[in-house]
């Protein structure tokens, strides 16, 4: 097999970010869940723009943001992901080049605008999402480029894609195509609401080895397995994956393989400020870490060093150099 030509390729909602800051009464007025994932209309998209407040734009979307956090450390990536031919989609696509990562997705002539998601921040750092998922939702078999992902080291999808069947179908595309290079295929459960949905399904990709790496959160893992029980969902998910990495918020995070279990500390943080990009750039440093062949110990350590940074301050992308500051503390 040959040396990949990147390391990671994301394929997810490319989606652009606006992000303000709420008090929880506004939740309350609105009657959204904190901390939820809300999929929404147009007109809604427009309603709450206009509601919420003065925000921060970023191009986004998870796998996005893992990319990012992936190429700030140094990493080699591709994205694929949807956007419109658009003012908003050649934001997109300029900042995802910018980063150095490879995208080159045709984007959509016509039809629905480029995506976008209205994060709404608590006071305690807690973010809810209400996600118009526009242009991002038309991602097709088509969008697979099959050359870059047998160029690929391993393939990173998003659970959030799992809404639409021309994307499931895209993703199960690219899956076998990866697999029959000999390639490893991951996938981040996103949200236990996106887990409550598509549970069966989830099981099935994960069950019959379509799907070789398992990222999640605690509460997701749960959803997954329909227990309120850690050790129980931990112990299935043991079973059923040959690699998964799983956050534990203040806590840590967990790596299990086989009969492995490696069990790592948070990162100390000075002011927990956004909880936005937590899960995507801790799959952006466990990423890199595999990708430059680390004990899967360090590769936790270096997630939840990313996810520790990026907490800090409001958006789902690091302010500071990351891989500058991996070194600092070692971990590079």
């Amino acid at each position: 097999m040959t040396a990949p030509r990147f390391d990671v390729l994301g394929i997810g909602n490319a989606i652009v970010d606006v992000l303000a800051r709420v008090e929880d009464d506004f939740l309350v007025e609105e009657g959204l869940h904190k901390g939820s994932m809300n999929l929404i209309d147009t007109e809604r998209a427009e309603y709450l723009y206009a509601k919420m407040g003065a925000g921060i734009e970023s191009s986004g979307g998870s796998a996005g943001n893992t990319i990012f956090g992936f190429t700030s450390l140094g990493g080699k990536a591709a994205y694929f992901g949807k956007v419109a031919n658009d003012q908003l989609g050649e934001i997109f696509a300029h900042d995802m080049r910018s980063l150095g990562a490879h995208f080159e997705t045709r984007p959509l002539a016509g039809g629905n605008p480029t995506a976008r998601c209205m994060v709404l921040i608590s006071p305690d750092g807690e973010r809810t999402m209400n996600t118009y998922l526009g242009a991002c939702s038309e991602l097709t078999e088509q969008d697979i480029d099959e050359a870059v992902v047998r160029e690929s080291g391993i393939l990173y999808m998003e659970g959030y894609l799992w809404d639409k069947e021309n994307a499931k179908n895209a993703f199960r595309k690219a899956a076998r195509v990866a697999h029959e290079a000999g390639r490893k295929v991951s996938i981040t459960l996103s949200d236990s609401f996106c887990v409550d949905r598509f549970r069966e399904e989830f099981l099935e990709l994960i069950q019959s080895g379509q799907v070789d790496i398992v990222f999640a959160n605690e509460s997701e893992v749960k959803a997954l397995y329909q227990t309120s029980d850690r050790a129980t969902a931990l112990n299935a998910l043991r079973r059923d994956t040959s690699l998964s990495a799983v956050t534990l918020g203040g806590e840590g995070s967990v790596a299990i393989s086989g009969n492995q279990t490696h069990h790592v500390a948070a990162c100390s943080v000075r002011e927990l400020v956004d909880t936005t990009g937590a899960g995507d750039l801790y799959a952006a440093g466990f990423l890199f870490g595999l990708a430059q062949d680390m004990h899967l110990e360090k590769c936790a350590m270096l997630g939840n060093f990313c996810a520790s940074e990026v907490i800090q301050h409001v958006g789902p992308r690091p302010e500071h150099d990351l891989r500058h500051a991996a070194e600092q503390g070692q971990l590079l």
